[in-house]
């Protein structure tokens, strides 16, 4: 999970106001690449005359740059590109907020048309130094052009954009393998918010991304661009756009290999810490003047993160001074200067601990990070960062029931990975305030929900474009939703084949390659075929059901032994959205209530019969657990006779 929520809350109030940023003409003339120089150890070469580079820079032979004016490039190339596999050496020095990198990647062209150029990104701080393609282990260098772009999927508000002139065109589905040298700054930069308007303390806030001394925060596309991406530009005051782009780019490569070769200077005292993409790292530490005073001692500090696919998600990289603290039971392990927070951490870890466990299992598969940073939380996995006080138990619990849900649960499905974790959520308000607040909670999500999911049954008009929960990429779908599907299966199967099936499914990672294997799972445990409800609520986005009380019809049973027999009540609903929907429907009496289910398919009516003891007074179709276009309860009230 990686919060984006208060980013885009603060980007759709402003937004209203904000003024339409046009994209910066290419100069005539686009200057040279330049950088500085950071960690040489290569004594032989001598960098070109007022053009530094990167430790990773080439002879300048082997570096050519367009002087050409950079032709205006379409937002179709810029989206033609999905990378499949990084290979990154970045190497950092914070004391002076720089990095340089060399970047080793592969992009497939997934457009139907021929590529002749690629349009790449990196951050506006950042500049290209050299480009060139891989091929049967030969290097040839590539001739590409520099230019700035505006777009806020930078916290600067643009872009440096290199566009790369090919030797032959690049044909659709097929793949081209890069090296790319880069280097530069990055500080704090909260451009892009504070141009539409934000206060400077509340864009702070959000976009707290830099290189530092004290810390280094990188969390990626969308935040800040500290290695490339191919994207077209989506600025904050276009409402949701940039969001959209970036769950799509999460989505499209997902499935990409990354691997990270991390090297950090330092003088004084080293780094210890690093994480990558949520995994955790301790960096080695080589001191290069062992008789140096320890304040005075320079050194690299290095760490190496094995190649994995990447998941939904965007690289992130943080490194800190500080070294891991765990608590006894190991459950968290915490990075702060705040060690009055502690207890009460552990006070809600334990609170939560039993649910989870119960859930999904009596041991976690990781250790969940928390990473203490001032700013607004962000999560990637079982990482966790966000401010951390003496703050009362009570109020961390629900946080903590969802980033230990990552913990204890991962999948490389969305859908599945931030779904059970928002479940985890509710089960805990279920646990701690009653079942009535977990479905005020799960209403409240399903209110967006329901503006998202199109309504199919408008036929004359714009439908809205759906999304199935396997190829979700904007979290009203891969949280809201998931969150509502896992309550519904909660009602289908019960709550003991549900644990179990959890339990069975989280250890296995030959189980999560096939995205129809939670089903077989679901179904092994609980004896019941679901492919009916997986159809409409996962593999496809049928909408929501539409659901109405079509008719009541009460009939009193005859007395038997002198003593009423009660009321038999057949009700009938409809069905006018496209969904399928298994519904809760209770005939009431006061305090008295018998309940049954009914399933209606779209476009459809079914009906039910409730035998009730007593003399009915309502009907009620739905408790707020099934989400629906528009009411998600629905009474009648009853006059028997």
């Amino acid at each position: 999970m990686q919060y984006r929520l208060p980013l885009l809350a603060v980007a759709l109030t402003l937004g209203a106001t904000a003024i339409a940023q046009e994209t910066q003409p290419a100069p005539d003339q686009p200057p040279p690449p330049h950088g500085t120089v950071l960690f040489n150890r290569n004594e032989d070469s001598t960098p070109a005359e007022n053009k530094p580079k990167s430790p990773f820079s080439q002879p300048s032979s082997s570096q050519p740059f367009s002087s050409k004016t950079v032709a205006t490039v379409s937002d179709a190339e810029r989206s033609s590109l999905t990378f499949t596999a990084y290979d990154l050496d970045v190497h950092l020095i914070p004391s002076k907020s720089q990095l340089a990198v060399r970047a080793e990647f592969t992009v497939r062209n997934s457009s139907s048309q021929p590529l002749t150029r690629l349009a790449l990104q990196i951050s506006s701080t950042l500049h290209w130094e050299s480009l060139a393609q891989r091929s049967s282990g030969h290097v040839q260098p590539l001739t590409f052009a520099e230019h700035s772009i505006d777009t806020d999927a930078d916290h600067t508000g643009q872009a440096q954009e290199a566009v790369i002139s090919l030797p032959q065109p690049l044909a659709p589905g097929a793949s081209i393998d890069l090296t790319a040298l880069y280097s530069g700054e990055i500080k704090q930069a909260s451009d892009r918010l504070e141009r539409i308007g934000a206060p400077p303390t509340q864009a702070a806030q959000a976009d707290w991304d830099k290189i530092s001394p004290d810390v280094t925060a990188l969390r990626g596309f969308g935040n800040v661009l500290w290695y490339p991406t191919a994207a077209a530009p989506a600025l904050l005051g276009d409402g949701a756009r940039l969001f959209q782009s970036v769950g799509q780019i999460k989505l499209q490569q997902s499935a990409a290999t990354i691997h990270l070769r991390l090297t950090v200077e330092y003088i004084g005292d080293p780094p210890k810490t690093a994480y990558f993409c949520g995994r955790r790292e301790p960096l080695i530490a080589v001191s290069e003047n062992l008789n140096a005073l320890v304040a005075d001692a320079p050194g690299v500090a290095t760490a190496e993160f094995a190649s994995r696919p990447l998941g939904f998600r965007t690289p992130s990289l943080f490194v800190t001074d500080m070294a891991p603290k765990a608590t006894a039971d190991s459950l968290i392990s915490t990075l702060t200067t705040h060690e009055d927070a502690l207890p009460n951490y552990a006070t809600a870890v334990s609170k939560v601990q039993p649910l989870l466990s119960d859930w999904l299992g009596p041991t976690p598969l990781s250790t969940l990070n928390i990473l203490d940073h001032d700013g607004q939380p962000f999560e990637d996995g079982a990482l966790l960062v966000t401010p951390m006080r003496a703050t009362d138990p009570t109020t961390l619990e629900p946080l903590l029931a969802h980033s230990l849900s990552h913990a204890w649960f991962a999948s490389s499905h969305v859908w599945l990975d931030e779904g059970i974790a928002q479940f985890m959520s509710l089960l805990w308000v279920e646990q701690s305030a009653g079942r009535d607040a977990a479905l005020r909670q799960l209403h409240e999500q399903v209110n967006t929900l329901a503006l998202a999911e199109p309504d199919l049954s408008k036929k004359d008009e714009p439908i809205n474009e759906g999304q199935s929960l396997t190829q979700a990429h904007d979290d009203v779908y891969y949280r809201a939703k998931s969150a509502a599907v896992l309550w519904m299966l909660r009602s289908i199967i019960g709550d003991a084949s549900l644990k179990q099936a959890l339990q069975l499914y989280r250890r296995s990672v030959k189980r999560d390659e096939d995205p129809q294997e939670f089903q077989r799972v679901l179904e092994q445990a609980s004896k019941q075929d679901l492919r009916w409800f997986f159809d409409d609520w996962v593999y496809r986005d049928r909408g929501l059901p539409d659901l109405t009380i079509a008719s009541v019809t009460p009939r009193q049973l005859p007395t038997q032994g002198g003593k009423s027999a009660g009321w038999l009540i057949a009700i009938e609903v409809r069905n006018d959205g496209e969904a399928i929907a298994d519904v809760p429907v209770t005939v009431r009496s006061g305090t008295l209530t018998a309940s049954g289910r009914i399933r209606i398919p779209g476009h459809s009516s079914a009906s039910t019969r409730i035998l009730f003891e007593g003399t009915p007074d309502e009907v009620i179709v739905n408790d707020g657990s099934i989400p629906e276009l528009s009411a998600t309860s629905h009474t009648k009230q009853l006059v028997a006779h």
